[in-house]
């Protein structure tokens, strides 16, 4: 099977990694891919959303299969372009139709979802620019602290969880009338602040059966302790501890189970992945948000701990066989640590030569943000660099080979977290 994978991050790295080990893989090519994703198949210059170039080269290479890492084509409705052409309908997508995918890009249409299907989240209200003094009143009748997130996509940084009324005010009128977020912020909603522990949890289905994968839980905070602005992802943890059989059996019960029977209720097209931010209290589960693909940096610590042929996985989604199968998890600890441009996620300066990247079997490095210079060096090409993952009996140990492998990598001003996990280990 010739496959296409969508995107250039560290999620796409990893997908390209772990399909590169099906024995049912014939060519492997990653659009537009980076430096790490050469490695495993061949990079093609391609946007991601430029689905006539997509469809062109679909042709070309004879593609079976496209495997959507990143949220925007899904959102631009990629999966649709292709099923409505006579000519293309024959390529499985991995990822929702573009009704789907609306369970990520408007944060308003996810949290209605949940209303009407009885999932737990929290109370909430969504307000437009017009509305943005009846925005300021919502705001007075809740306490702090608050939660305001742009309702389209904001590469995982539109959601701001100020302190103080003051604070909130000043998100608010950034968002609204400032357009810091640009027509994702055209419309925010406001939520009430929920005080539990998060844990991610994903599933790759077929939009009726579904196959759990291994949860996880990731770091978005730039400083220790979870201090600083939000970011992509500074790290990212699995197994979740706190995420024991009891609580998972609520979260299939009163998360997953109904999220997949809404979807049929409402008639949308979902393959693909599904991710379920949640966040527990008093060991009960409730819903932060949808995700439809799979996190990032969490991807790096899922798809290491996973023994199935994921490319097999895929197949049967498409057939609608999922029933058939089962994932086999391995018992080993999955850590990531994210290694960044200085100043991140402000001003950072890119094109730094890297050194000291290796790959063993139990500590692998993914690249997020690279590519090659004229010398055929790798450099850093954006703000999250490099992922490094290690696999180990315990978490502890996992990190620890995290952190010793970083630090023989090197380049210009680089960061990274040093408390990764220190919340529940």
């Amino acid at each position: 099977m010739n496959v296409l994978i969508l995107g250039s991050g560290g999620r796409e790295c990893t997908l390209a990694w772990k399909i590169s080990k099906s024995p049912l893989l014939n060519q492997l090519f990653i659009a537009p891919g980076n430096a790490g994703t050469r490695e495993y198949g061949i990079n093609v210059s391609m946007k991601e959303t430029d689905f006539e170039a997509i469809s062109k080269f679909c042709d070309e290479k004879k593609i079976e299969m496209i495997v959507v890492g990143p949220e925007q084509p899904l959102a631009d409705g990629i999966q649709d372009f292709f099923a409505n052409h006579s000519s293309l309908s024959h390529i499985a997508i991995i990822g929702p139709s573009q009704q789907g995918a609306k369970l990520e890009s408007s944060k308003e249409f996810g949290k209605e979802f949940m209303k009407r299907h009885h999932i737990p989240t929290a109370a909430y209200q969504s307000f437009e620019k017009a509305n943005f003094n009846e925005a300021l009143e919502f705001l007075k009748t809740m306490k702090p602290p608050y939660v305001i997130k742009a309702d389209g996509l904001a590469a995982g940084k539109g959601v701001v969880i100020p302190e103080t009324f003051e604070e909130a005010e000043k998100a608010l009128k950034e968002m609204l009338l400032d357009d810091t977020f640009g027509k994702a912020g055209n419309k925010v909603v406001i939520e009430e602040f929920l005080d539990g522990v998060e844990v991610s949890v994903f599933i790759l289905t077929d939009g009726k059966d579904y196959v759990l994968l291994p949860e996880a839980k990731d770091y978005k905070r730039i400083g220790e302790g979870n201090t600083g602005l939000n970011t992509g992802g500074m790290g990212s943890i699995s197994p979740v501890s706190y995420a024991d059989k009891d609580f998972m059996n609520k979260v299939v019960q009163q998360v997953i189970e109904p999220t997949l029977i809404g979807l049929q209720k409402e008639k949308i097209d979902f393959c693909g992945f599904l991710f379920f931010g949640l966040i527990k209290i008093n060991n009960q589960p409730y819903m932060i948000e949808y995700n439809v693909r799979l996190g990032d940096p969490e991807t790096e610590s899922v798809l290491p701990r996973i023994e199935n042929d994921l490319l097999e996985l895929f197949i049967a989604a498409k057939n609608q066989k999922l029933h058939q199968h089962q994932v086999i998890i391995s018992d080993k600890a999955a850590t990531t640590i994210v290694m960044v441009s200085g100043g991140y996620p402000e001003c950072f300066e890119k094109g730094f030569v890297i050194t000291g990247i290796t790959q063993e079997d139990d500590s692998m490095v993914f690249h997020a943000s690279t590519s090659i210079n004229e010398k055929d060096e790798i450099i850093s090409a954006g703000g999250r660099v490099l992922a490094v993952t290690s696999l180990a009996n315990t978490p502890q140990e996992a990190l620890e080979k995290c952190y010793t492998k970083a630090k023989k990598i090197s380049f210009n001003n680089a960061h990274y977290r040093k408390d990764i996990g220190f919340d529940i280990l």
